[in-house]
């Protein structure tokens, strides 16, 4: 039964230093989608070499401006191929979409724009989400079995959030981003969190400020979204809220 694992990093070598490799040894998940890697192979020579004692091959798309952005997937069973980018200059150059295809399906390990710094981020965002609606729609022509694994930097619903009436005007909580996953599932696409669980207050990201993880006053806004053909061989989805190598933790997926 394989095993996947999505984690925003919010940073490597940072992850590194609060033990994310020996957390990761322990865990020994089959596919790791990593967001935020902040970092190129070259700077990570030691750290890859440790992974790759222990069975991964390590696939990194890093963005071309320094210690920002870039994905990454480690995998312990051989891809096919791996496509990097969505050929879209605008969007390769900040190191966004990483895709492994394998057998019978294939991982995207995506990390989508925040819209945090300001108005024309935000624009970026909308750009984004309707580009990248275009990109995925015209894969899943040629490859039906789907796993987009990754931060999205959207909260779907009002229960994803703490306090939603106080977000309603907060990028990663606008009206026009929610609708945009509505649309999105709407399309064939399953949350597959929500199919193991209904319950409140399952987060995934917590601010750094406030004591916010220890009031547990998080976001959810780490997905692994499967093709509704897919969906069948989910087997469980777990937020993994104890581990805390980064502002996010990680989401744990198994299927068959």
């Amino acid at each position: 039964m394989p095993t996947l694992i999505t984690y925003n990093l919010n940073g490597f070598r940072a992850a590194v230093k609060k033990g994310f490799l020996e957390w990761l040894e322990a865990e020994n998940p089959d596919i790791v989608c990593l967001q935020e890697v902040k970092a190129t192979p070259k700077q990570l020579e030691k750290e890859l070499a440790f992974l790759a004692n222990l069975g991964y091959e390590s696939y990194f798309f890093p963005a071309q401006k320094a210690g920002y952005s870039g994905v990454a997937i480690l995998t312990k069973i051989s891809p096919k191929a791996v496509v990097y980018g969505m050929d879209n200059p605008k969007y390769d150059a900040e190191g966004r979409v990483l895709r492994a295809d394998f057998d019978t399906f294939s991982v995207v390990s995506v990390y989508m724009p925040s819209g945090t710094s300001g108005d024309s981020r935000q624009d970026f965002k909308y750009e984004w989400l309707e580009d990248f609606t275009q990109y995925i729609e015209a894969l899943r022509k040629t490859i039906p079995n789907l796993i987009l694994s990754g931060d999205y930097n959207i909260c779907h619903k009002p229960i994803d959030i703490n306090f939603p009436k106080k977000h309603e005007k907060m990028t990663g909580f606008l009206p026009q981003e929610r609708a945009w996953f509505d649309d999105f599932i709407n399309l064939g696409w399953v949350d597959a969190f929500r199919v193991f669980s209904q319950a409140a207050e399952q987060y995934t990201w917590w601010s750094y400020r406030s004591k916010a993880r220890e009031k547990n006053l998080g976001w959810r806004i780490d997905y692994h979204l499967v093709t509704d053909s897919f969906a069948p061989r989910l087997q469980d989805c777990q937020i993994r809220s104890e581990a805390v190598h980064s502002d996010h933790c990680p989401v744990w997926l198994s299927f068959v």
